[in-house]
């Protein structure tokens, strides 16, 4: 079976179940709190987007700057995560495995782009 790039990434199949949980997530929110389940969801998509497109890119600069992006939406995330937690909102056990999993996907797109930032130092030293 042929796979794309971004499906050989273990951070990108993380990142899949951290949308699964999200989505677990908002289904536990009240009514009248769309705008935190809206901004999670495109979040949570976001990030895997995010490391779909970098990694089709040929170009390292394109794809660290995809995978950095990613990273940014995984904080984001984790931010509507502290949120619901400080409103109380959502149960607490799915806020406490989607805040790992956030942590989790954040490291590995830091471990990521600096592998990208050797090699490209590498090639252009």
């Amino acid at each position: 079976m042929n796979v794309f790039d971004h499906e050989k990434l273990d951070v990108y199949r993380v990142a899949i179940d951290f949308v699964a949980i999200a989505d677990g997530i908002v289904e536990g929110l009240p009514r009248g709190r769309g705008y935190l389940a809206d901004q999670l969801l495109r979040a949570a998509t976001s990030i895997v987007l995010n490391i779909a497109e970098g990694a089709g890119e040929h170009s390292t600069s394109e794809k660290a700057r995809f995978y950095r992006m990613a990273r940014r939406s995984a904080t984001e995330c984790a931010a509507v995560l502290d949120v619901c937690r400080k409103l109380g909102l959502g149960s607490a056990e799915q806020l406490s495995e989607g805040r790992d999993r956030l942590v989790r996907i954040v490291s590995m797109l830091t471990r990521l782009g600096r592998s990208l930032e050797s090699s490209g130092a590498r090639r252009s030293g």
